[in-house]
Formats: C-alpha cells, structure tokens, sequence
C-alpha cells in the first residue's frame, strides 16, 4: 500500500498516526530524499531505509502519538560507526535528516437538517480537515447535483438518509462528536435534542432556533422526557458567535462555524494542559537521535 493509501486508511479508521519523510541526505545512505514511512499504532507501511533510523523514527512516532496535541519534528542521524545506537550500528559514512508530522485524529461535527443554513454551514466546515456527518429525512436535500458544492473540501464527509429515526443516527457517531440540530420539523429537532442529551459520549450541543422554541422544549424536556437542568444545559441555543444577528443562511452558517471553530481550540487548550510524566521517560526531542544500521548497502 502506498503512503497516501496508507494516510487514507488510517483517517478512515479514526486512528492516530504519523507521516515520516526523509527531508535530507547528506554523502550515502539508504534512501534518497523524499522516501515516506507511514507509521499507525501497530502497523508500518512503506520504509525510510529500515535498520536503526526507521527504528528510531518508529520509537518516536509512536511516543508523539501518546503526546497532547503533537508537533512536527526534525530528527538527525549520523550514519558512522562512532556513534552509540538504540537499535544497531551504521557505517554509511553520510548523514540523514527525518521528518516526523503527526497524524492526529480530528474533530468530528454533524449536522441534523441540511436546509438552507444546513447546507452553507457544511460548505464552510467541508474546507476544514474533520469529519463531517449530514443527517436528513428529506432524499431531495441530499442529492449528489446538491452537495455538489462540498467535493471539493478537506472533510470527509458522511451522508445519513434517515426516512424515520435520525436521533438513531447520534449513536453511530464516533465519542466527542459535536451536534447541531437544525432540520425542517420542530418535532424532529425535540427529539433530537432528548437522545441527544442522553448520550454523554458527545461533544457540544447546539440547537438552532428562537428563545420562544427553546422555552417549550426546555418544558418539554424536563417534564416529559424527566430530564434535569445539568443535562438539559448540555444543549446551547441560541448557537453561533452573540452580536452576530443577520438572519441570511450565510451569515448564520459564518457565526456557527466562527463559534465551533473556537470551540476546537478549546478543546486542544484542554488537550495541551500538562500531564503527569510517564512511568518510563522519553527521548528529549532536543537530544541526537542514534546512528542508522540498515541492511541495504550504502
């Protein structure tokens, strides 16, 4: 499998990994410039030459895996024989500098109603790199001539056609997903809105609407679904940035995306809070990486 199949799968699966690219060579080595090492939590595809730098490259991918929001990083490999080694010795006489990019698995948002707001709201999020689900009872809504307009984005993208039961679909959604409900029928959006604080796997909850639509759902849910009041703040309404009234479908669909976007920041600020170290310590990133043995001859 190539290394952009490779990325696919991996993205697909909602697994973490890590691209790993030979950024630089310098007298002889294994691989020239350019080769690409795919690294997942247990499997490899492609190589940046094998020995003790993939090795190592290996090692270090994974630890910035287990890392909080991880950063790129440049590591450099001496390939002679005078240099200690975690995994072998190489004599090559050049030297290798690597380039590890972390993988991270991004948010993901999904969006119950692609109406009018729906559907500018999707094209927005669509340029962003998550996975974004459009969930709808209406067939006509969710035509390939209509959502035409978002083959062209970073966002993978998931179509649910729910003739009956949308709320069904909250179940299917991967922990952390953020929900806005927005369809054509108040009656669905109630709905959801009760499932929806039910799940506590998920992210955000937004509902769009009037302060006289969340008054009687507000009812609705504490009395007929027998909800409290912490469950039923899960739910934010009114959604998108305050101060921005305009009531065009562009124009909400920019403060709803204004206002998710900030709450993925919020999200890797939590992320980035320090954690307590590792039973086992790790290689500083600041410290020489090993030198490289490689079965290829140089």
């Amino acid at each position: 499998m190539g290394w952009v199949a490779a990325v696919a799968q991996l993205r697909a699966r909602r697994e973490p990994g890590a691209l790993v690219t030979v950024a630089t060579v310098r007298g002889h080595a294994p691989r020239r410039a350019g080769a690409k090492l795919v690294v997942g939590q247990t499997q490899t595809w492609g190589s940046i030459g094998g020995g003790n730098i993939e090795a190592v490259a290996i090692d270090r991918a994974r630890e910035l895996m287990g890392t909080r929001d991880p950063e790129p990083e440049l590591m450099e490999f001496a390939l002679n024989d005078k240099v200690t080694n975690r995994h072998g010795v190489q004599c090559c006489g050049g030297a290798v500098t690597v380039l590890l990019e972390p993988l991270p698995v991004g948010p993901v948002v999904a969006i119950f109603g692609v109406g009018h707001v729906g559907l500018e709201l999707a094209r927005i999020l669509s340029r962003h790199t998550l996975d974004l689900h459009l969930v709808d009872t209406r067939p006509d809504v969710l035509t390939d001539e209509r959502l035409g307009v978002l083959s062209d984005g970073l966002a993978q993208i998931h179509i649910h056609h729910t003739p009956l039961l949308p709320e069904e679909v909250l179940a299917e959604l991967p922990p952390g997903t953020h929900v806005l409900i927005m369809t054509h029928d108040h009656a669905e959006d109630a709905a959801l809105c009760d499932a929806a604080v039910r799940n506590t796997d998920l992210g955000s909850i937004g509902l769009i609407g009037s302060s006289a639509k969340w008054a009687r759902f507000r009812q609705r849910l504490a009395t007929e679904g027998g909800l409290g009041t912490a469950a039923i703040d899960r739910i934010k309404t009114p959604i998108g940035i305050t101060g921005i009234t305009g009531k065009e479908p562009a124009t909400i669909a920019v403060s709803v995306a204004a206002d998710l976007l900030r709450t993925f920041e919020q999200d890797r600020a939590i992320e980035k809070t320090p954690v307590a170290p590792l039973a086992k310590s790790t290689k500083s990133r600041s410290q020489p990486a090993e030198v490289f043995m490689s079965s290829t001859p140089s």
